[in-house]
């Protein structure tokens, strides 16, 4: 038999018991689909992990800190050590302190953690800030800050935006007998604030400063520091030798790395879900071709008694499940994305309505769309091995006398 006339016959087939084929299409569907969207989610939570990190330099990056208070401090005499290791690109140092911010328009003053920073910060952090149409016109020296410093005194980031506000920081003094107090140091001028970071509602306040616009400041030493390797290669050799130096190091890529393995994991498990009711849906097309089988034994004894050989008889009947299970797959790709687009659209109604952040929690890769429609058709296939099976051996004498 030519495959035409194959796919010809099992079209016909199919369209005589056309209700009974699309409810087992749609189960097959409703199981691709559930597949397709569970696997999806995974994606997307993973690629908007992926999509969160803005410059690739901050993958190029270990974060260092001091282990001991005391013991190892970083100074500026230590960053230039660190800026000499081999394969080293540069080194941006932090200073954090508390201080309290003073808004002359709302006549408020709040405490803040204040980041002292330099040009290369955002950069290797992995964080731009949403930036002021125009700053080049602004009064003073400008600063960044995270939304929840608008929070603090009750405004959106929009409206804080290109506001002035002044600081008086709480930093260490070593006195002569070598302790340490805290002193108050008021800056004595005013900032623009030109950038916004976004933060989820209730994180600490964080404002950002150029460490140029504090020329003056006395800092003993720095508290963090960031160092940019050149390259990918260089990342192990750098790690252990800060390592012997004394500091803890971690870096941003480490992080993406331990998060991949949750999400494969993740998708995995997601996968097996929704594997189970494709699982059912083939149980369903058995059943559905056990059916198929019982109701055309006769016509399958007419096909032997004319020549058709047991062959054609299975070729027939595999032919029908895999339509039936393209057809499914196809059908699934229409209900998971129309499932994950609906889900994504009423979570980003809920985030609207509390302020929050629209995101887009499903990624469907064209690949995985392909290969779960070459799934479905072979779980459509191996379902109508069995009835194929039964059906070719079929006596034709016997086929003939079933009522």
């Amino acid at each position: 038999m030519k495959v035409t006339d194959l796919f010809y016959i099992s079209v016909q087939n199919i369209k005589t018991k056309k209700s009974r084929f699309l409810f087992t299409i749609l189960g097959v569907s409703i199981g691709v689909g559930a597949v397709l969207f569970l696997v999806s989610l995974g994606l997307g939570l993973q690629r908007n992990l992926h999509d969160s990190i803005t410059t690739t330099d901050s993958l190029l990056t270990l974060d260092i800190v001091t282990q001991e208070e005391n013991v190892i401090t970083l100074t500026t005499d230590s960053l230039d050590k660190i800026a000499k290791i081999p394969g080293v690109e540069l080194v941006s140092p932090q200073v954090v302190l508390p201080s309290q911010v003073f808004l002359p328009e709302k006549q408020l003053t709040s405490e803040s953690t204040f980041n002292i920073i330099d040009k290369d910060f955002f950069r290797l952090s992995g964080m731009l800030p949403k930036i002021e149409g125009n700053t080049s016109e602004t009064n003073g020296p400008n600063i960044i800050v995270n939304s929840s410093v608008a929070e603090i005194f009750n405004l959106t980031p929009e409206e804080i935006l290109g506001q002035q506000i002044s600081f008086v920081v709480y930093l260490p003094k070593i006195l002569e007998n070598d302790n340490e107090e805290i002193v108050s140091y008021s800056i004595d001028q005013t900032f623009t604030i030109a950038g916004i970071i976004p933060e989820a509602p209730g994180s600490p306040s964080q404002v950002y400063i150029d460490i140029a616009h504090l020329p003056d400041l006395p800092i003993l030493e720095y508290q963090f520091a960031k160092v940019k390797v050149q390259n990918n290669e260089k990342m192990e050799i750098v790690r252990e030798q800060l390592i012997e130096q004394g500091f803890l190091v971690s870096s941003l890529s480490d992080t993406i790395a331990q998060a991949d393995k949750i999400f494969s994991i993740i998708q995995v498990i997601l996968g097996i879900f929704g594997i189970v009711a494709l699982f059912v849906a083939a149980i369903g097309l058995v059943n559905t071709m056990t059916i198929s089988l019982l109701e055309r034994t006769q016509e399958i004894g007419i096909m032997r008694a004319i020549g058709a050989p047991p062959e054609d008889i299975r070729r027939l009947f595999l032919g029908e499940s895999f339509l039936t299970g393209f057809l499914g797959g196809i059908g699934g790709i229409f209900i998971g994305v129309g499932a994950g687009e609906s889900f994504n659209l009423l979570l980003n109604i809920i985030a609207k309505t509390l302020e929050g952040d629209a995101l887009d929690l499903f990624y469907y890769s064209p690949r995985f769309m392909v290969f779960i429609i070459i799934l479905s058709s072979i779980v459509g296939l191996f379902a109508g091995m069995w009835p194929a099976h039964r059906a070719a051996k079929l006596d034709p004498i016997v086929a003939l006398r079933y009522k």
